[in-house]
């Protein structure tokens, strides 16, 4: 499908004059910066005076090796919800254009939707949480400007089928925004990263706060076009990733994954062979994520008795296709321990004689 990605951006968002500070428009080599309003002593020693890089060339170099994706294809923000808020910022009229989702998913994209006063449309995924590709585009409309597929998908945690991701690729008429926070626990899986120049209208969002353990540093990621990354630099705050976030996330990098992955993949598996030993489990969906989607009886009793435990899972029966589930997070061996011990110990007779109405 030929099309131009500047027929689907707002028109205030393309005469935007973007925000640019002195600093951004000097070339060469400077010693004295006079131009920001920054306090030019340096009390922490840290050079937290300054304000950062507001682009992140250094961290984007490094990410650009990693994902072997063009730097000037990759945007950075404060999490991945940065990057979905600004493409309903970049792409939707309000109460005019639309969203489309495919639940069970990430309840972000619904939040920011009404956010922004974007109407969304749902469209639920198969009874194996896989798509409906060809019902997508009979819910799709000529304002239907964004499309968000999670894979693996939460909170149900499996891939999506690359075959249909594809044909919405090929056939929706708006933005395909592929979701791949979990990507890095599917083994053998390949990104929708690497189709970025077959088709301009695909973003592909990661994040370094699973598999690389810093969800404290906020740290998304943004893989398009450079158009749209483009616009997305042109909305952003200026300086949206702070100094201290950016000198972890290069710390990190430098460092690598050293095991974890497998080490949690390894955890995944034993738990899920030990949850399927319980009477209380009913199904264990496929996992090629962090976490487990485990349907059991007398869900909201069992989170209940978890959460005056210590133990805190999430309930996700109320989430379409969900009923009585539970999304459980594969955290260390002690913590997996302690989860399957209190699961052993589940009674519900007892538990609910202690907890009389």
């Amino acid at each position: 499908m030929m099309y131009k990605v500047q027929n689907l951006i707002r028109s205030n968002i393309i005469q935007l004059r973007p925000y640019s500070s002195a600093r951004s428009e000097f070339s060469g080599t400077a010693s004295v910066f006079l131009d920001a309003n920054e306090n030019g002593h340096d009390l922490f020693g840290e050079a937290l005076n300054r304000y950062p890089d507001p682009l992140q060339l250094v961290v984007k170099q490094r990410i650009a090796k990693l994902k072997g994706v063009p730097i000037e294809s990759i945007f950075l923000g404060n999490g991945s919800d940065e990057a979905i808020d600004l493409l309903f910022r970049i792409f939707c009229e309000p109460g005019v254009d639309e969203a489309i989702t495919c639940p069970p998913t990430y309840g972000m994209y619904r939040v920011q939707a009404d956010i922004h006063g974007t109407p969304i449309r749902h469209v639920l995924l198969t009874e194996d949480f896989q798509l409906r590709p060809q019902a997508v585009l009979e819910a799709a409309t000529p304002n239907s400007k964004l499309l968000f597929l999670c894979s693996p998908n939460n909170p149900t945690g499996n891939l999506l089928d690359p075959t249909a991701i594809e044909f919405l690729l090929r056939n929706f008429p708006g933005i395909v925004v592929v979701d791949e926070a979990y990507i890095d626990f599917a083994e053998g899986a390949k990104s929708c990263s690497q189709h970025l120049a077959e088709f301009p209208k695909l973003v592909v969002l990661q994040t370094l706060s699973k598999a690389w353990a810093l969800a404290g540093a906020r740290l998304g990621m943004a893989f398009a076009s450079a158009e749209i990354i483009h616009y997305m630099n042109a909305v952003k705050y200026p300086y949206n990733v702070g100094l201290p976030t950016q000198r972890t996330v290069l710390s990190a990098l430098e460092t690598g994954l050293d095991g974890s992955v497998a080490t949690i993949i390894g955890e995944r598996k034993k738990l899920e062979t030990e949850l399927a030993k319980l009477d209380l489990v009913e199904r264990i969906y496929p996992s090629d994520a962090n976490f487990l989607l485990v349907k059991m009886r007398d869900s909201t009793l069992i989170f209940n008795y978890l959460k005056q435990n210590g133990v805190v899972v999430r309930d996700r029966s109320r989430e379409p296709l969900c009923e009585g589930c539970l999304r459980i997070t594969v955290g260390t061996q002690q913590e997996n321990d302690r989860l399957l011990e209190l699961l052993a110990d589940f009674n519900p007779s007892v538990i609910q004689s202690s907890n009389p109405s």
